[in-house]
């Protein structure tokens, strides 16, 4: 079998092939039309993806910026397009998703199904005095009801907040009482590796003052957990789901109108809320799940991993494919409960054909070896997607290779939370990929990579990743914080020749053929003896050694240096006893050199079992900051595994 070190050092391109290309949805005049017209090309996707009410004859209103408007005068109502014009196309009976719970249990819902039980969720919520404008927490396990909730709420123009369900009861708490929101939608809880994570509990907690704007608490029975009930604000969703009539109307509403508010961490201070609003959201994400994922509804099973609590799992496994009418899975638990091949077992299943998940949980694949995929059949996948951050070329070409059977497209996608929608990507059937870069920005989207003082920077040089004009599914404002939504984001280059433009705090460069390189967030780029050395980098390095499955960089205080890299690594377990931690530290500081250069050489290596990540996957970088340096470590309550920390501190001391 080919080997992935081969493979990179054979080719680092791989060209679409043509029979992919011959049937692909994308083709290279996209490109030629939205260079043609940029306003005029996102005004016939708008046009052409989606349903109006009252068609927009204005495309975008970009005379007060930071605030954009696009399609303002036009209305529309988003459920209806995700939903309803669906049954009316006579596509009632496609199945909307395959969902399986953890524990094995299972349904399958088509979109004839689904769309009368988001009425009859809207008449709840409608009987709840929940309106236009009105804020919804949606606090849940990945379960239909949490699909239900979300389009329901979009339905009758209210605005959700769906907090993911790993956080504890008091970030629940700085999420409802920012938004003041009216109604929170729980459950008793939910199943995650092989146990039921309590929910209804960290609700009652959040409430517990007395001061919150709630006034209804609906809860989903799931787990059949004993909860404890506050009679005349709580109510069983099932109950109320029960009573209610299955006819609804929709109705159109501004393409401005706010359609969510999703939270996301700033590096200080309280989370931000990042607003969008539903025209111009709905129609990148739709254009997006097309063209990225060479989508064809009819035929294709598509998986996002991703939970709804993330903008990946608003975007890509709620809007973007239901405004496409696909098929998708859903799949409430992790990926090695209750079994190291659970994906894998239900691509086999439900006969996935385009799956998009995480570097992190890529390389956590690697690390357990490719012996368990290859037990599976996962002849069905014919595109692959990958989101989060940078992704290593080792992780791409084994991602295609092993879990692609080596002829798979993979797309490495970079968007944000911030933007909404994919920004940057390959096009499957158009781009020739390059392993480890996110290729060039979507037709129709403008990015450059500029210097300090606004200009763009030459190639095969890093900079700053920036947005040079607005696009269809940008973020609309921080709910409440207009100054601080100018000074985060736009303050950068307000100035700058033809600005303002969008800082996405991320560093990039481009290559000699203008492809984007992600090199990780601005904060995750260190400043060594003068020179900006990028974590991802390194890390990337790092992992291309054969003893290493994962790692971890971050920038440590240094008195000489300014600041000193040092690494956290996992070793493969078959590499484990060939070296100890020292000699395997030293191996691998002398590669990072050769591999980047001497400037790069970490300081320490750690040799550790596992690494602190988030339940979405993300490596929490902040926390093993901490132990560089020597601090407390922060707050860990938003880890997959609080022990983790421990463990790690423990076996350094």
């Amino acid at each position: 079998m080919t080997s992935i070190d081969s493979l990179l050092h054979e080719n680092r391109r791989f060209p679409p092939s043509p029979e992919f290309a011959a049937s692909a949805v994308a083709g290279p005049d996209l490109y030629e039309r939205a260079e043609a017209d940029r306003l005029g090309f996102w005004a016939a996707q708008a046009r052409e993806l989606l349903t109006w009410e009252t068609p927009f004859s204005q495309t975008l209103d970009w005379s007060n910026p930071p605030f954009a408007k696009w399609f303002a005068d036009g209305r529309l109502n988003v459920a209806y397009n995700c939903l309803d014009r669906h049954v009316e196309a006579r596509n009632g009976n496609r199945v909307a998703f395959h969902w399986e719970g953890e524990p094995g249990d299972t349904r399958t819902v088509t979109y004839a199904e689904l769309t009368a039980e988001v009425k009859r969720a809207a008449n709840v919520l409608t009987s709840l005095g929940i309106g236009q404008g009105d804020r919804v927490a949606i606090y849940l396990p990945m379960i239909p009801e949490a699909v239900v909730a979300m389009l329901a709420v979009a339905r009758i123009g209210a605005v959700h907040s769906v907090v993911f369900g790993g956080f504890s009861s008091e970030s629940l708490r700085a999420r409802i009482d920012d938004a003041s929101a009216k109604l929170v939608i729980t459950a008793d809880g939910g199943w995650r590796k092989g146990k039921v994570v309590q929910l209804k509990p960290a609700v009652d907690a959040a409430l517990a003052d007395g001061k919150s704007t709630v006034e209804s608490v609906l809860v989903v029975r799931r787990a059949q957990n004993a909860i404890d009930w506050t009679d005349g604000r709580d109510q069983w969703w099932n109950d109320a789901m029960a009573g209610a009539a299955d006819e609804h109307e929709a109705q159109g509403f501004e393409a401005e109108n706010p359609l969510f508010i999703l939270y996301t961490s700033g590096t200080t201070g309280k989370p931000k809320g990042i607003l969008h609003t539903s025209g111009g959201y709905l129609t990148q994400v739709a254009f997006t799940q097309k063209f990225v994922f060479d989508l064809h509804p009819e035929t294709d099973v598509y998986w996002c991993t991703a939970d709804v609590g993330w903008v990946t799992g608003h975007s890509y496994a709620i809007y973007g494919p239901m405004a496409n009418g696909a098929t998708q899975v859903l799949y409430e638990g992790t990926p090695d409960t209750p079994h190291p091949g659970r994906w894998w077992e239900l691509i086999q299943k439900y006969k996935v054909s385009i799956f998009y998940t995480a570097p992190t949980a890529i390389r956590s694949f690697m690390k357990v070896g490719r012996e368990i995929p290859q037990r599976f059949d996962l002849s069905s996948l014919r595109v692959l997607g990958s989101v989060g951050e940078p992704i290593n070329p080792e992780a791409w070409v084994w991602y295609r290779e092993v879990i692609g059977g080596g002829t798979t497209p993979v797309v490495d996608t970079w968007w944000q939370t911030e933007t909404g929608g994919i920004m940057v990507s390959a096009l499957p059937g158009v781009t020739t990929a390059k392993p480890g870069s996110a290729q060039v920005p979507i037709p129709g989207i403008t990015v450059d990579v500029l210097g300090d003082d606004g200009t763009p920077v030459e190639n095969n040089q890093g900079g700053l990743l920036a947005v040079t004009a607005p696009w269809p599914s940008m973020l609309r404002g921080i709910w409440g914080d207009p100054d601080r939504f100018r000074e985060t984001y736009w303050s950068k280059f307000w100035d700058a020749p033809g600005g303002p433009f969008y800082l996405a705090g991320d560093g990039a460069h481009k290559d000699e053929d203008g492809d984007l390189w992600l090199l990780g967030r601005i904060d995750d780029v260190m400043n060594v003896s003068g020179h900006r050395l990028s974590t991802a980098e390194i890390e990337s390095a790092l992992v291309s050694h054969p003893w290493v499955a994962e790692a971890a960089v971050v920038g440590a205080s240094d008195e000489t240096t300014g600041q000193a890299v040092v690494a956290f690594v996992i070793v493969k377990a078959r590499q484990a006893d060939v070296a100890t931690a020292s000699e395997a530290s030293d191996v691998l500081r002398k590669h990072v050199a050769e591999q980047i250069g001497a400037i790069a050489r970490p300081r320490t290596i750690y040799i550790v079992s596992e690494l602190p990540k988030t339940r979405s996957g993300k490596i929490m970088r902040r926390l093993l900051r901490d132990v560089a340096e020597g601090r407390e470590v922060g707050d860990t309550t938003t880890l997959a595994d609080t022990s983790v920390m421990q463990i790690i501190t423990d076996k350094l001391r």
